[in-house]
């Protein structure tokens, strides 16, 4: 369901919104300021946590990118469990309303909320902890005055728990924030967490449940999470929270059918991520700035959306720069996430870097294939503007190379052209992939990687018979021509082209408005003396 109503927030027993506290029970006021705009029924959400009310399962950790909608789920839970607010006019229409576990937990709970990125700045870093403590001390002493807050923090939530005879509903926004952004008070803030949550004797008298959200998963501490007892859901393994990491593809096409906006553009811009049972997910924020603005655009870049790519990709790995290369260039590139510390700086390797980026949003994950991809336009312009700027002397020859190669085509220097596919073809591909069809498609991409300044990549455009193995089609604002690449093995150049045409590969591109220049590029499987060397032949379509 998708609707905007204008409700602005009820609490018990007269209270007024601005009575609600800060850390405990903040109330319903930022779920309510959410629904007034357009909003997607995420509410199923909650029936999730319902069913880990009070049982081994009722830690609960998600992790996902920046602007997909973490701090809108939290303030959703807010508003659904605090017992100071009455709730049930935000949540009649949705989704939430019709599960059976609805009035059992509505507004029942003491509710912890702590966003640490709010408190990072509230505070110096080596007072964090304490800060928080005090904080909600103060405001259990202040709703319940027969509550002694002297000793332990744990203890006193105890003493709480046993004065209410109810337990926390605790909600810990962008969880990792502290060892994302003040990493010395790493030690400190984990001991604060394992106080809470990973005693088998304290947490179970605290706690109904615990919902945290990070970009991170958990810190491993060794090869374990330094927080064992959380139940972890990430960008690599959602499992049954995959729907709510994003937009499913339903509603995104709810939202342009109400919209009137094109859909087919807002797949190409903002899918790319794809999850089991679930299918293809959008990043939220961008869908719905593209709504707002009637614009499609990069608002990736416009939050502060992840740490800067150019910082990860200059990393000095072995392997690194070639597939930074091949992910541009539209390649699947296999990744082992297994050893990733889950934080900022300990890499062993290239690996760990490319499970980095999944978890940033950067790169989509394929659980099947054990593969990631760029997912889409939006990140891909991330990529183009973030590898100019890389200082590495390989990515700039492969930069200066695929800049070269585009100009030889256009200006038809076949010997050029055929011998640049020929060294990439050599280098990229190990032998007994020499020859097969998957390795010549991504020779192509390898060479012609730095497409994205003029061009959209198609492969297998449909034609009139058949599909294009590989077209650039230029960019409105580009007046370079469409290109049309064939790589045969055992072929001539001209029966390359001679298959394009044959194929009526052109005919698909008709009305295009540009030049249209076929390039058909062979080599012979078995040349004497084992060279393979290539030729190019350069034609434009009539």
């Amino acid at each position: 369901m998708i609707t905007a109503p204008g409700f602005t927030g009820i609490t018990k027993g007269g209270l007024g919104v601005g009575q609600m506290g800060t850390y405990l029970n903040p109330g319903n006021s930022g779920f309510a300021e959410i629904l007034k705009s357009d909003y997607v029924d995420k509410t199923g959400l909650i029936s999730i946590i319902n069913s880990t009310i009070g049982t081994k399962k009722k830690l609960t950790c998600i992790s996902r990118p920046r602007r997909f909608g973490k701090s809108y789920a939290a303030q959703m839970l807010c508003a659904y469990y605090d017992k100071t607010c009455d709730s049930h006019e935000l949540f009649a229409e949705y989704k939430i309303s019709e599960d059976t576990s609805y009035e059992i937990h509505l507004n029942k709970y003491d509710v912890i909320y702590l966003d640490m990125t709010n408190l990072l700045g509230k505070t110096s870093p080596e007072d964090l902890i304490s800060f928080i403590e005090d904080r909600i001390l103060e405001e259990i002493q202040e709703e319940y005055r027969n509550v002694d807050v002297k000793g332990a923090f744990d203890e006193t939530l105890i003493r709480t728990v046993e004065h209410t005879e109810n337990k926390f509903i605790m909600i810990i926004d962008e969880w990792d924030a502290p060892i994302r952004e003040t990493p010395e008070i790493e030690e400190e803030y984990l001991r604060f967490l394992r106080m809470l949550f990973k005693s088998s004797n304290t947490t179970p008298k605290i706690f109904a449940a615990v919902y945290m959200t990070g970009i991170l998963p958990i810190k491993k501490d060794g090869s374990q999470s330094a927080i064992s007892d959380f139940r972890e859901y990430s960008m690599i393994k959602p499992r049954g929270f995959g729907e709510y990491v994003g937009f499913t593809e339903e509603e995104v096409k709810a939202l342009c059918d109400e919209h009137d906006v094109s859909f087919d553009m807002m797949k190409q811009w903002y899918d790319g991520y794809e999850f089991k049972d679930v299918g293809p997910v959008y990043n939220p924020n961008s869908v719905m700035q593209a709504v707002d603005n009637d614009d499609f655009d990069s608002y990736w870049t416009e939050t502060s959306a992840a740490e800067g790519l150019m910082v990860y990709i200059s990393k000095d790995y072995n392997g690194l720069t070639k597939t930074i290369a091949e992910l541009i260039g539209g390649v699947d590139v296999k990744v082992n996430t297994n050893g990733f510390a889950n934080d900022l700086v300990t890499f062993k390797g290239k690996d760990d870097i490319l499970t980095l980026m999944i978890h940033l949003g950067y790169l989509a994950y394929n659980s099947e294939t054990k593969t990631v991809h760029i997912p889409n336009e939006e990140i891909k312009l991330e990529f183009q503007k973030s590898i100019r700027e890389v200082n590495h002397k390989e990515t700039l020859r492969r930069l200066e190379e695929s800049d070269r190669l585009f100009l030889d085509t256009i200006e038809g220097n076949e010997e050029a052209v055929a011998a640049q596919i020929e060294k990439v073809h050599r280098e990229e591909t190990a032998p007994l992939h020499y020859n097969k069809e998957d390795s010549l498609r991504s020779v192509i991409k390898l060479a012609y990687y730095t497409y994205r300044d003029h061009y959209l990549q198609w492969e297998e455009l449909p034609s009139g018979v058949g599909f294009a193995d590989i077209v650039y089609l230029p960019k409105h604002d580009s007046d370079w021509p469409a290109l049309v690449v064939e790589l045969k093995w055992n072929e001539s150049a001209e029966g390359a082209v001679e298959q394009i045409l044959n194929k009526k590969y052109p005919e698909s591109l008709k009305g295009f408005g540009s030049e249209i220049l076929l390039v058909g590029i062979s080599y012979d499987k078995e040349t004497p003396g084992g060279d393979k060397k290539h030729y190019c032949r350069i034609t434009k379509a009539s």
